[in-house]
């Protein structure tokens, strides 16, 4: 007669969630044949992970870089939510204290009050022990394309003041070089004479192909950042070669706010994919 045994293999760690899974085992003497009619067919599925469930994985993960007592920059957008959401459940089970959060945006410090999270500003708090972020786009060298989200002055100016800038992303980030997605690389600009300056940076990439578009928010009208500016977002035909140069030559053109390219800026980053949650150190 056949015979059934569960065990149980060693649990297993994937960041900072664990799984244990059971393995069933049928052990069948060779005298016995068993057959399953085929309308009883059984099939498995696989586990597959969403992109959320990627960018939670290292949500999870960037918070055991947080201690008790440390400032904190809170970013924007998807990820940097789940790591918000985080910290404010930490908070409630006691395991963190004393910790102070500046945040990047208007919806992240909404986002931060309603979980009970104490903040601050960089006026009285001008230098920052962490910052935790998403990004957009991550090359090699771990420069950073951010802003998609329509937060990039705030990002940038907050994690700038952090002691260590942790970035957090799921491996559709991944680039091989900067722009190279073909998705938007933001510049924040001065709503006066806006079309003037999309015009410049334009031309300033005419030999790259580069189109500049005026970011238009879901009512058909020009997206407003928190600072009260519009947002010229750049498409890049192929990676930017030199990161620094084109930042420096955006930033002089006059009615620039700041630009997305975030360079020599993140010391780790956390990148969650189907093989597992790998973490690279500048």
């Amino acid at each position: 007669m056949a015979s059934l045994s569960l065990s149980s293999p060693p649990s297993s760690s994937l960041s900072s969630t664990h799984y244990t899974s059971s393995t069933l085992t049928l052990r069948t003497p060779t005298f016995l044949k068993l057959r399953t009619p085929n309308k009883h067919s059984l099939t498995v599925r696989s586990l597959t992970l969403t992109q959320d469930d990627l960018k939670k994985l290292a949500a999870d993960k960037a918070v055991e870089y947080v201690k008790s007592g440390m400032v904190l920059g809170l970013g924007t957008g998807s990820t940097a939510a789940f790591v918000v959401a985080k910290l404010g459940s930490l908070l409630s089970s006691g395991e963190l204290t004393n910790i102070i959060g500046v945040p990047t945006s208007k919806r992240t410090e909404e986002q931060a009050r309603s979980l009970g999270i104490p903040l601050s500003v960089l006026d009285d708090n001008p230098r920052l022990d962490l910052a935790i972020d998403g990004a957009d786009e991550v090359d090699p060298n771990l420069d950073l394309v951010k802003g998609r989200g329509g937060a990039l002055l705030r990002e940038k100016m907050v994690e700038a003041a952090s002691e260590k800038f942790v970035v957090v992303v799921d491996d559709t980030k991944l680039v091989s070089g900067l722009g190279g997605s073909g998705l938007a690389m933001p510049v924040e600009v001065v709503q006066f004479c806006w079309k003037y300056n999309l015009i410049r940076l334009r031309d300033l990439f005419k030999e790259e192909g580069v189109d500049a578009k005026l970011r238009i928010d879901e009512s058909g009208k020009p997206y407003v950042t928190d600072n009260s500016n519009y947002i010229v977002d750049l498409y890049f035909k192929t990676p930017i070669k030199d990161g620094l140069a084109a930042g420096k030559e955006i930033s002089k053109l006059e009615g620039v706010v700041e630009h997305g390219l975030f360079l020599n800026m993140a010391t780790s980053v956390i990148i969650a994919g189907k093989d597992g949650v790998q973490v690279k150190d500048k």
